[in-house]
Protein backbone atom coordinates (compact mmCIF):
# COMPACT_ATOMS: atom_id res chain seq x y z
CA UNK A 1 0.00 0.00 0.00
CA UNK A 2 1.47 3.40 -1.20
CA UNK A 3 1.88 5.76 1.60
CA UNK A 4 -0.96 7.84 -0.13
CA UNK A 5 -3.40 5.49 0.46
CA UNK A 6 -2.37 4.42 4.10
CA UNK A 7 -2.80 8.25 4.93
CA UNK A 8 -5.76 8.27 3.45
CA UNK A 9 -7.26 5.20 5.08
CA UNK A 10 -6.15 6.26 8.25
CA UNK A 11 -7.71 9.51 7.84
CA UNK A 12 -11.08 7.28 6.94
CA UNK A 13 -10.93 5.29 9.94
CA UNK A 14 -10.34 8.45 12.12
CA UNK A 15 -13.38 10.33 10.72
CA UNK A 16 -15.35 7.54 11.16
CA UNK A 17 -14.81 7.10 14.54
CA UNK A 18 -15.98 11.03 14.52
CA UNK A 19 -19.22 10.65 13.30
CA UNK A 20 -20.39 9.26 16.50
CA UNK A 21 -19.63 12.47 18.28
CA UNK A 22 -20.74 14.61 14.79
CA UNK A 23 -24.09 13.25 15.26
CA UNK A 24 -24.98 13.02 18.82
CA UNK A 25 -23.38 17.27 19.34
CA UNK A 26 -25.62 18.38 16.21
CA UNK A 27 -28.00 20.59 17.78
CA UNK A 28 -26.54 20.99 21.55
CA UNK A 29 -25.49 23.80 23.41
CA UNK A 30 -22.47 23.97 24.93
CA UNK A 31 -20.93 26.48 27.17
CA UNK A 32 -16.93 26.85 26.86
CA UNK A 33 -15.76 29.07 29.34
CA UNK A 34 -11.33 30.37 28.63
CA UNK A 35 -9.43 32.78 30.47
CA UNK A 36 -7.63 35.98 29.77
CA UNK A 37 -4.34 34.24 29.01
CA UNK A 38 -6.24 32.28 26.05
CA UNK A 39 -6.42 36.13 24.79
CA UNK A 40 -2.93 37.05 24.83
CA UNK A 41 -1.72 33.99 23.51
CA UNK A 42 -0.39 33.89 19.70
CA UNK A 43 -2.13 30.69 19.19
CA UNK A 44 -5.30 32.26 19.73
CA UNK A 45 -6.69 32.25 16.00
CA UNK A 46 -6.53 28.40 16.25
CA UNK A 47 -8.48 27.55 19.09
CA UNK A 48 -11.05 29.85 17.72
CA UNK A 49 -10.94 28.20 14.23
CA UNK A 50 -11.70 24.88 16.52
CA UNK A 51 -14.29 27.19 17.46
CA UNK A 52 -15.84 27.97 14.28
CA UNK A 53 -15.89 24.28 13.16
CA UNK A 54 -18.02 23.60 16.01
CA UNK A 55 -20.61 26.36 15.04
CA UNK A 56 -20.23 24.77 11.49
CA UNK A 57 -21.08 21.39 12.76
CA UNK A 58 -24.62 22.70 14.64
CA UNK A 59 -23.39 23.16 18.33
CA UNK A 60 -24.71 26.06 19.60
CA UNK A 61 -22.02 28.00 21.39
CA UNK A 62 -21.60 30.31 24.33
CA UNK A 63 -18.43 31.75 25.12
CA UNK A 64 -17.33 33.00 28.23
CA UNK A 65 -13.89 34.89 28.49
CA UNK A 66 -11.65 36.26 31.36
CA UNK A 67 -9.87 39.19 31.40
CA UNK A 68 -7.34 38.32 34.59
CA UNK A 69 -4.14 39.64 32.99
CA UNK A 70 -5.68 42.21 30.81
CA UNK A 71 -7.02 44.19 33.49
CA UNK A 72 -4.00 43.41 36.12
CA UNK A 73 -1.81 45.01 32.77
CA UNK A 74 -4.02 48.12 32.57
CA UNK A 75 -3.89 49.00 36.42
CA UNK A 76 0.10 48.35 36.57
CA UNK A 77 -0.03 50.95 33.93
CA UNK A 78 -1.73 53.13 36.29
CA UNK A 79 0.61 52.37 39.20
CA UNK A 80 -2.41 50.29 40.84
CA UNK A 81 -3.32 46.37 42.03
CA UNK A 82 -5.74 44.37 42.15
CA UNK A 83 -6.54 43.51 46.00
CA UNK A 84 -7.31 39.41 47.46
CA UNK A 85 -9.55 39.23 50.53
CA UNK A 86 -9.95 35.06 51.30
CA UNK A 87 -9.67 34.46 47.29
CA UNK A 88 -11.97 37.22 46.61
CA UNK A 89 -11.14 40.57 44.68
CA UNK A 90 -11.16 43.89 45.54
CA UNK A 91 -12.91 45.84 42.22
CA UNK A 92 -12.58 49.94 43.84
CA UNK A 93 -13.31 51.99 40.76
CA UNK A 94 -9.98 52.37 39.19
CA UNK A 95 -10.04 48.57 38.79
CA UNK A 96 -13.78 48.60 37.49
CA UNK A 97 -12.73 50.86 34.65
CA UNK A 98 -9.89 48.91 33.98
CA UNK A 99 -12.42 46.01 33.49
CA UNK A 100 -14.46 47.52 31.23
CA UNK A 101 -11.68 48.51 29.03
CA UNK A 102 -10.30 44.75 29.55
CA UNK A 103 -13.38 43.16 28.59
CA UNK A 104 -14.27 45.67 25.59
CA UNK A 105 -11.54 45.13 24.13
CA UNK A 106 -11.58 41.20 24.65
CA UNK A 107 -15.06 41.24 23.02
CA UNK A 108 -13.45 43.38 19.74
CA UNK A 109 -10.78 40.62 19.55
CA UNK A 110 -12.81 37.85 19.47
CA UNK A 111 -15.65 39.52 17.34
CA UNK A 112 -12.61 40.38 14.43
CA UNK A 113 -11.03 36.24 15.05
CA UNK A 114 -14.94 35.13 14.33
CA UNK A 115 -15.15 37.38 11.63
CA UNK A 116 -12.07 35.87 9.29
CA UNK A 117 -13.15 34.55 6.41
CA UNK A 118 -9.80 34.13 4.61
CA UNK A 119 -9.29 31.97 1.84
CA UNK A 120 -6.29 29.30 2.61
CA UNK A 121 -7.15 29.23 5.72
CA UNK A 122 -9.61 27.23 8.42
CA UNK A 123 -12.31 29.85 8.24
CA UNK A 124 -12.59 30.21 4.75
CA UNK A 125 -16.43 31.34 3.53
CA UNK A 126 -17.20 31.07 7.05
CA UNK A 127 -20.06 33.25 8.78
CA UNK A 128 -20.55 33.17 11.91
CA UNK A 129 -22.73 36.01 13.64
CA UNK A 130 -22.08 37.16 17.42
CA UNK A 131 -24.39 38.31 19.91
CA UNK A 132 -23.22 39.73 23.18
CA UNK A 133 -24.81 41.61 25.45
CA UNK A 134 -26.17 42.28 29.07
CA UNK A 135 -27.02 38.84 29.18
CA UNK A 136 -25.80 38.19 32.88
CA UNK A 137 -27.79 40.19 35.57
CA UNK A 138 -25.52 40.91 38.81
CA UNK A 139 -25.38 41.65 42.14
CA UNK A 140 -22.74 43.42 44.31
CA UNK A 141 -21.18 40.72 46.89
CA UNK A 142 -20.85 43.34 49.54
CA UNK A 143 -19.00 43.71 53.23
CA UNK A 144 -18.33 40.02 54.01
CA UNK A 145 -16.08 40.19 57.79
CA UNK A 146 -15.69 43.90 57.71
CA UNK A 147 -14.37 44.13 53.92
CA UNK A 148 -16.19 46.12 51.53
CA UNK A 149 -15.99 44.39 48.13
CA UNK A 150 -17.20 47.15 46.41
CA UNK A 151 -17.69 46.63 42.77
CA UNK A 152 -17.15 43.15 42.91
CA UNK A 153 -20.17 40.97 42.37
CA UNK A 154 -21.98 37.62 41.80
CA UNK A 155 -24.23 36.38 39.41
CA UNK A 156 -27.83 36.88 40.15
CA UNK A 157 -29.93 35.29 36.44
CA UNK A 158 -28.79 35.01 32.90
CA UNK A 159 -31.74 36.55 30.79
CA UNK A 160 -32.16 32.73 28.92
CA UNK A 161 -35.00 34.19 26.74
CA UNK A 162 -32.46 36.88 25.16
CA UNK A 163 -29.49 34.10 25.38
CA UNK A 164 -31.77 31.42 23.81
CA UNK A 165 -32.80 34.07 21.00
CA UNK A 166 -29.08 34.66 20.22
CA UNK A 167 -28.45 31.01 19.68
CA UNK A 168 -31.38 30.01 18.38
CA UNK A 169 -30.69 32.73 15.49
CA UNK A 170 -27.50 31.24 14.49
CA UNK A 171 -24.97 33.37 16.75
CA UNK A 172 -22.17 32.11 18.69
CA UNK A 173 -23.06 34.29 21.84
CA UNK A 174 -19.92 35.70 23.85
CA UNK A 175 -20.29 36.38 27.68
CA UNK A 176 -17.83 39.05 29.50
CA UNK A 177 -16.11 38.64 32.87
CA UNK A 178 -19.14 41.65 33.96
CA UNK A 179 -22.88 41.77 35.19
CA UNK A 180 -25.59 44.59 35.34
CA UNK A 181 -27.87 45.36 37.84
CA UNK A 182 -31.16 46.85 37.51
CA UNK A 183 -29.60 49.85 38.95
CA UNK A 184 -27.89 50.35 36.24
CA UNK A 185 -24.28 49.17 37.81
CA UNK A 186 -21.72 47.13 36.25
CA UNK A 187 -19.92 44.79 38.54
CA UNK A 188 -16.79 42.44 38.26
CA UNK A 189 -17.79 38.85 38.17
CA UNK A 190 -15.38 35.63 37.94
CA UNK A 191 -15.78 34.01 34.75
CA UNK A 192 -16.13 30.74 35.97
CA UNK A 193 -19.35 31.99 37.75
CA UNK A 194 -20.53 33.38 35.12
CA UNK A 195 -19.95 30.08 32.67
CA UNK A 196 -21.88 27.84 35.45
CA UNK A 197 -24.94 30.09 35.61
CA UNK A 198 -25.09 30.53 31.98
CA UNK A 199 -24.75 26.57 31.55
CA UNK A 200 -27.25 25.98 34.48
CA UNK A 201 -29.68 28.78 32.86
CA UNK A 202 -29.82 27.05 29.36
CA UNK A 203 -29.62 23.56 30.79
CA UNK A 204 -26.81 23.36 28.43
CA UNK A 205 -25.55 19.61 27.49
CA UNK A 206 -21.39 20.58 28.35
CA UNK A 207 -19.90 23.32 30.17
CA UNK A 208 -16.12 22.89 29.27
CA UNK A 209 -13.10 25.28 31.29
CA UNK A 210 -9.70 25.47 29.18
CA UNK A 211 -7.86 25.27 31.62
CA UNK A 212 -4.32 26.95 32.29
CA UNK A 213 -1.82 24.24 33.33
CA UNK A 214 -1.81 20.46 33.17
CA UNK A 215 -5.61 21.10 35.05
CA UNK A 216 -6.32 18.03 37.21
CA UNK A 217 -3.73 15.12 37.37
CA UNK A 218 -3.51 11.44 38.46
CA UNK A 219 -0.80 10.28 41.04
CA UNK A 220 1.11 9.58 37.64
CA UNK A 221 1.16 13.04 36.48
CA UNK A 222 -1.05 12.21 33.91
CA UNK A 223 -4.22 14.35 33.46
CA UNK A 224 -7.15 12.52 35.24
CA UNK A 225 -9.82 11.24 33.33
CA UNK A 226 -13.04 11.20 35.64
CA UNK A 227 -13.44 12.90 38.29
CA UNK A 228 -17.01 13.18 40.29
CA UNK A 229 -18.34 16.14 41.71
CA UNK A 230 -18.67 15.35 45.10
CA UNK A 231 -15.31 14.32 45.52
CA UNK A 232 -14.12 17.75 44.13
CA UNK A 233 -13.92 19.38 47.75
CA UNK A 234 -11.81 17.09 49.35
CA UNK A 235 -9.23 17.09 46.28
CA UNK A 236 -9.41 20.86 46.63
CA UNK A 237 -8.33 20.40 50.20
CA UNK A 238 -5.82 18.07 50.28
CA UNK A 239 -3.97 19.36 47.08
CA UNK A 240 -3.48 23.26 46.79
CA UNK A 241 -4.38 24.67 43.15
CA UNK A 242 -4.35 28.05 41.31
CA UNK A 243 -7.32 29.87 42.16
CA UNK A 244 -8.74 29.79 38.50
CA UNK A 245 -8.72 26.18 38.33
CA UNK A 246 -10.38 25.92 42.00
CA UNK A 247 -12.90 28.34 40.99
CA UNK A 248 -13.00 26.18 37.54
CA UNK A 249 -13.37 23.09 39.81
CA UNK A 250 -16.06 24.07 41.84
CA UNK A 251 -18.13 25.58 39.33
CA UNK A 252 -18.04 22.72 37.43
CA UNK A 253 -18.87 20.79 40.33
CA UNK A 254 -21.90 22.78 41.52
CA UNK A 255 -23.33 22.55 37.63
CA UNK A 256 -23.15 18.66 38.08
CA UNK A 257 -25.20 19.04 40.99
CA UNK A 258 -27.90 21.48 39.38
CA UNK A 259 -28.22 19.22 36.61
CA UNK A 260 -25.62 19.67 33.94
CA UNK A 261 -24.26 16.34 33.48
CA UNK A 262 -21.33 16.81 31.81
CA UNK A 263 -18.26 19.23 32.78
CA UNK A 264 -14.98 19.03 30.61
CA UNK A 265 -11.85 20.37 32.20
CA UNK A 266 -9.03 20.93 29.47
CA UNK A 267 -5.53 21.84 29.36
CA UNK A 268 -6.02 24.54 27.31
CA UNK A 269 -2.23 25.20 25.85
CA UNK A 270 -2.68 21.71 24.14
CA UNK A 271 -2.92 22.30 20.12
CA UNK A 272 -6.48 20.30 19.52
CA UNK A 273 -7.61 19.22 22.70
CA UNK A 274 -11.35 20.61 22.17
CA UNK A 275 -11.13 18.41 19.35
CA UNK A 276 -9.68 15.78 20.64
CA UNK A 277 -11.99 15.79 24.31
CA UNK A 278 -15.46 16.38 22.26
CA UNK A 279 -15.06 13.92 19.44
CA UNK A 280 -13.37 10.86 21.11
CA UNK A 281 -14.26 8.60 23.75
CA UNK A 282 -10.94 9.13 25.76
CA UNK A 283 -10.94 12.86 25.27
CA UNK A 284 -7.86 15.20 26.36
CA UNK A 285 -9.09 16.22 29.38
CA UNK A 286 -10.76 15.58 32.96
CA UNK A 287 -14.82 14.90 32.81
CA UNK A 288 -16.43 16.25 35.90
CA UNK A 289 -19.90 14.17 36.24
CA UNK A 290 -22.29 13.38 39.28
CA UNK A 291 -22.26 9.72 37.90
CA UNK A 292 -18.69 7.76 36.92
CA UNK A 293 -17.95 7.88 33.09
CA UNK A 294 -16.61 4.23 33.38
CA UNK A 295 -19.34 1.90 35.12
CA UNK A 296 -18.81 -1.25 36.04
CA UNK A 297 -21.94 -2.97 36.29
CA UNK A 298 -24.71 -5.51 35.34
CA UNK A 299 -24.91 -6.27 31.59
CA UNK A 300 -28.54 -5.59 29.73
CA UNK A 301 -30.05 -7.40 27.07
CA UNK A 302 -28.91 -3.89 24.96
CA UNK A 303 -25.64 -4.61 25.88
CA UNK A 304 -25.94 -7.96 23.70
CA UNK A 305 -23.77 -5.71 20.34
CA UNK A 306 -21.14 -4.17 22.48
CA UNK A 307 -20.67 -7.52 24.11
CA UNK A 308 -20.31 -9.67 20.50
CA UNK A 309 -18.18 -6.98 19.70
CA UNK A 310 -15.39 -7.76 22.33
CA UNK A 311 -16.11 -11.77 21.87
CA UNK A 312 -16.12 -12.06 18.12
CA UNK A 313 -12.29 -11.05 17.05
CA UNK A 314 -11.25 -13.57 19.93
CA UNK A 315 -14.08 -16.22 18.89
CA UNK A 316 -12.36 -15.72 15.27
CA UNK A 317 -8.95 -16.10 17.06
CA UNK A 318 -10.29 -19.41 18.82
CA UNK A 319 -9.14 -17.97 22.11
CA UNK A 320 -12.90 -18.26 23.23
CA UNK A 321 -15.90 -20.65 22.13
CA UNK A 322 -18.13 -19.07 19.62
CA UNK A 323 -21.31 -17.44 21.70
CA UNK A 324 -24.51 -16.81 19.08
CA UNK A 325 -26.79 -13.90 20.26
CA UNK A 326 -29.20 -16.46 21.38
CA UNK A 327 -27.31 -18.16 23.80
CA UNK A 328 -26.29 -14.68 25.35
CA UNK A 329 -29.42 -13.53 25.55
CA UNK A 330 -30.35 -16.61 27.85
CA UNK A 331 -27.33 -15.80 29.96
CA UNK A 332 -27.52 -12.15 29.94
CA UNK A 333 -27.71 -12.16 34.06
CA UNK A 334 -24.35 -14.17 34.18
CA UNK A 335 -22.40 -10.89 32.88
CA UNK A 336 -20.91 -8.02 34.25
CA UNK A 337 -19.81 -5.01 31.38
CA UNK A 338 -17.51 -2.02 31.83
CA UNK A 339 -19.33 1.13 29.97
CA UNK A 340 -17.70 3.63 29.16
CA UNK A 341 -19.02 6.61 27.35
CA UNK A 342 -21.59 4.25 26.22
CA UNK A 343 -19.40 1.56 25.01
CA UNK A 344 -19.14 -1.62 26.40
CA UNK A 345 -14.86 -1.90 26.44
CA UNK A 346 -14.82 -4.91 28.93
CA UNK A 347 -16.81 -7.82 29.81
CA UNK A 348 -16.96 -11.56 31.32
CA UNK A 349 -19.28 -13.60 33.03
CA UNK A 350 -19.85 -16.12 36.17
CA UNK A 351 -21.95 -19.36 35.40
CA UNK A 352 -22.49 -21.11 39.38
CA UNK A 353 -22.49 -24.41 40.75
CA UNK A 354 -23.99 -23.87 44.48
CA UNK A 355 -23.60 -27.16 45.12
CA UNK A 356 -20.10 -27.40 44.78
CA UNK A 357 -19.12 -24.05 46.01
CA UNK A 358 -17.81 -23.19 42.34
CA UNK A 359 -17.86 -20.92 39.54
CA UNK A 360 -16.95 -20.75 36.35
CA UNK A 361 -15.33 -17.22 35.12
CA UNK A 362 -16.03 -17.16 31.35
CA UNK A 363 -16.25 -14.92 28.14
CA UNK A 364 -13.43 -12.82 29.99
CA UNK A 365 -12.43 -9.86 27.32
CA UNK A 366 -10.93 -6.30 27.12
CA UNK A 367 -11.29 -3.95 24.35
CA UNK A 368 -7.54 -3.66 22.51
CA UNK A 369 -7.57 0.14 23.01
CA UNK A 370 -8.57 -0.25 26.83
CA UNK A 371 -5.83 -3.23 28.02
CA UNK A 372 -4.07 -0.63 30.25
CA UNK A 373 -4.13 0.68 33.62
CA UNK A 374 -5.49 -2.56 34.84
CA UNK A 375 -9.04 -2.51 33.92
CA UNK A 376 -8.80 -6.56 33.13
CA UNK A 377 -7.74 -6.93 36.91
CA UNK A 378 -10.51 -4.46 38.20
CA UNK A 379 -12.57 -6.57 36.24
CA UNK A 380 -11.32 -9.59 38.06
CA UNK A 381 -11.91 -8.59 41.34
CA UNK A 382 -15.23 -7.43 40.88
CA UNK A 383 -15.95 -11.20 39.37
CA UNK A 384 -14.18 -12.64 42.41
CA UNK A 385 -15.63 -10.49 44.56
CA UNK A 386 -19.50 -11.16 43.28
CA UNK A 387 -18.62 -14.69 43.15
CA UNK A 388 -17.69 -14.54 47.42
CA UNK A 389 -20.68 -12.79 48.00
CA UNK A 390 -23.04 -15.65 45.90
CA UNK A 391 -21.15 -17.82 48.94
CA UNK A 392 -18.47 -19.81 46.08
CA UNK A 393 -15.23 -20.82 47.67
CA UNK A 394 -13.58 -21.36 44.03
CA UNK A 395 -13.35 -20.25 40.69
CA UNK A 396 -12.16 -21.66 38.07
CA UNK A 397 -11.59 -20.86 33.98
CA UNK A 398 -11.11 -22.78 30.81
CA UNK A 399 -8.49 -21.36 28.34
CA UNK A 400 -6.26 -21.90 25.73
CA UNK A 401 -4.46 -19.32 25.35
CA UNK A 402 -4.52 -17.30 28.46
CA UNK A 403 -2.94 -19.11 30.70
CA UNK A 404 0.05 -17.04 32.13
CA UNK A 405 -2.34 -14.14 32.36
CA UNK A 406 -4.63 -16.38 34.74
CA UNK A 407 -1.74 -18.01 36.53
CA UNK A 408 0.05 -14.75 37.28
CA UNK A 409 -3.26 -14.01 39.00
CA UNK A 410 -3.57 -16.85 41.34
CA UNK A 411 -5.28 -19.30 39.60
CA UNK A 412 -3.26 -23.20 39.38
CA UNK A 413 -3.22 -25.58 37.34
CA UNK A 414 -6.22 -28.05 38.15
CA UNK A 415 -7.27 -31.22 35.74
CA UNK A 416 -10.75 -31.80 34.07
CA UNK A 417 -11.62 -34.26 36.80
CA UNK A 418 -11.86 -31.02 39.14
CA UNK A 419 -14.52 -29.58 37.43
CA UNK A 420 -18.12 -29.94 38.78
CA UNK A 421 -19.70 -33.22 37.15
CA UNK A 422 -22.49 -31.04 35.09
CA UNK A 423 -19.68 -29.09 33.40
CA UNK A 424 -17.42 -32.03 33.24
CA UNK A 425 -19.87 -33.68 31.04
CA UNK A 426 -19.83 -30.54 28.88
CA UNK A 427 -16.55 -30.13 28.55
CA UNK A 428 -15.11 -30.40 24.82
CA UNK A 429 -12.34 -32.56 24.33
CA UNK A 430 -11.57 -31.22 20.94
CA UNK A 431 -10.53 -27.77 22.05
CA UNK A 432 -8.03 -29.35 24.98
CA UNK A 433 -8.67 -26.32 26.97
CA UNK A 434 -6.65 -26.44 29.97
CA UNK A 435 -7.94 -25.76 33.43
CA UNK A 436 -7.02 -23.05 35.96
CA UNK A 437 -8.43 -22.53 39.67
CA UNK A 438 -8.41 -20.30 42.49
CA UNK A 439 -9.57 -20.77 46.19
CA UNK A 440 -10.82 -17.98 46.73
CA UNK A 441 -9.82 -15.83 49.71
CA UNK A 442 -11.84 -15.04 52.28
CA UNK A 443 -13.97 -18.09 51.80
CA UNK A 444 -13.55 -21.01 53.68
CA UNK A 445 -10.67 -23.89 53.20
Amino acid sequence: MSATNSNATAFAHWFRQCTPYIHAHRGRTFVIAFGGEALDDPALPALVHDIALLHGLGIRLVLVHGARPQIERRLAERGAELHYVGGLRITDDQALSCVKEAAGSARVELEALLSMGLANSPMAGVRIPVASGNFTIARPIGVLDGVDYQHTGKVRRIDREALRAALDAGAVALMPPIGYSPTGEVFNLAAADVARAAAVALAADKLIFLAEGDGVTDAGGRPASNLLAGDVDALLAEHSAPEELAQALRAGADACRSGIRRVHLIPRRRDGALLQELFTRDGAGTLISDRPFEELRPARIDDIPGIRALLEPLEQAGVLVPRPREDLEEVIDRFRVTERDGTVVSCAALFCWPGEQTGELACVAVHPDYRTRGRGDRLLAHMEALARERGLTRLFVLTTQSAHWFRERGFEPAGVDDLPPARRAAYNARRSSKVYIKRLIGTEP
